[in-house]
């Protein structure tokens, strides 16, 4: 099979003196890129540190097992990822990473599995391929693998499988044809396919150390409904400046004088402050609950003395 990087993808015979990263300049020329173009004000996509390959570090946690029911709460979904084993992924320098809502939390390298649980909802998925641990900069990425949003819902269980090499025999029945998980090389199986021989049954989990960490294998719940709850205020705002222009060509807005520009507003209530009120309440009950289970787990109570 054709490489993608043929510099970082030699025959096994070849890969050994390309791995010595020849005097090192190359990635510490790379990281002062990387610093430069975090100043431009874009974000910067970077996985220094993280990347490592399965050539240079083979995955060596334990056998494939679900995680008990008592470890994630049926009130959220879960997302199991795995890859399996092939000699195209074995022989990687850089393996890629996966991004959940444009956060990073693992590099996928050769013949593992782990898992994350989620918030319900629309949960924006993308893997990115590095180039000496740099992958983008703002919209603009090196190599974009995935890049789909995929809506999850309470108590359920998803499997993203993820093959350069091999597409799935079968596509998932609830995905629309032009879904981007249908097809490419992450692509959303149901259970009875992943858990076929040869599939996640024989990877190993993607444990996290010093050469490869990573923030899989944890619930990034809280992270998804903050993130959620700032969407929608971004989108509400959106919708009040729109609804206050509507207004303005109704007549059903007052301009401020010029004497004094604090005045003026429109003449009706506007939906969208309803909206965000409402979104705002629901916010800072969400906190308040945080607050009593974190209080509960704790043990924290009165003390009489």
């Amino acid at each position: 099979m054709t490489n993608r990087y043929s510099f970082f993808r030699l025959p096994l015979n070849q890969q050994r003196p390309v791995q010595r990263w020849r005097s090192g300049r190359a990635l510490a020329g790379i990281t002062l890129l990387s610093l430069l173009l975090g100043l431009s004000g874009c974000k910067p996509y970077i996985s220094i540190g993280k990347s490592v390959g399965g050539f240079v570090h083979p995955v060596s946690g334990h056998d494939f097992v679900h995680i008990e029911n008592d470890q994630w709460e049926r009130d959220n979904a879960l997302l199991y990822f795995y890859r399996p084993h092939s000699q195209w992924a074995s022989e990687e320098i850089e393996s890629p990473s996966v991004y959940i809502d444009d956060a990073h939390y693992f590099n996928f390298r050769n013949d593992s599995f782990t898992w994350l649980e989620v918030s319900p909802g629309s949960r924006h998925i993308q893997m990115r391929r590095p180039l000496l641990g740099l992958e983008g900069l703002g919209s603009f990425s090196l190599s974009m693998i995935v890049d789909a949003k995929l809506n999850v819902e309470p108590g359920r269980i998803y499997y993203l499988r993820y093959s350069e090499v091999e597409p799935p025999e079968s596509n998932h029945p609830e995905l629309a044809e032009d879904h981007p998980l249908r097809s490419g090389d992450l692509q959303l199986v149901t259970r009875e396919y992943a858990m076929q021989a040869e599939e996640i049954v024989s990877t190993r989990f993607l444990n996290s150390d010093l050469l490869a960490p990573n923030h899989a294998a944890v619930s990034i719940v809280e992270t998804n409904e903050d993130d959620d709850y700032e969407r929608r205020v971004d989108i509400l705002e959106e919708e009040r400046e729109a609804e206050i222009e509507r207004l303005k060509a109704e007549g059903k807005y007052n301009e401020p004088s010029w004497f004094w520009p604090f005045g003026g507003g429109p003449t009706v209530e506007l939906e969208s402050d309803k909206k965000l009120q409402e979104l705002e309440s629901d916010y800072a009950a969400l906190e308040r609950e945080r607050e009593r289970k974190e209080a509960a787990e704790s043990g924290d109570g009165w003390w009489i003395f």
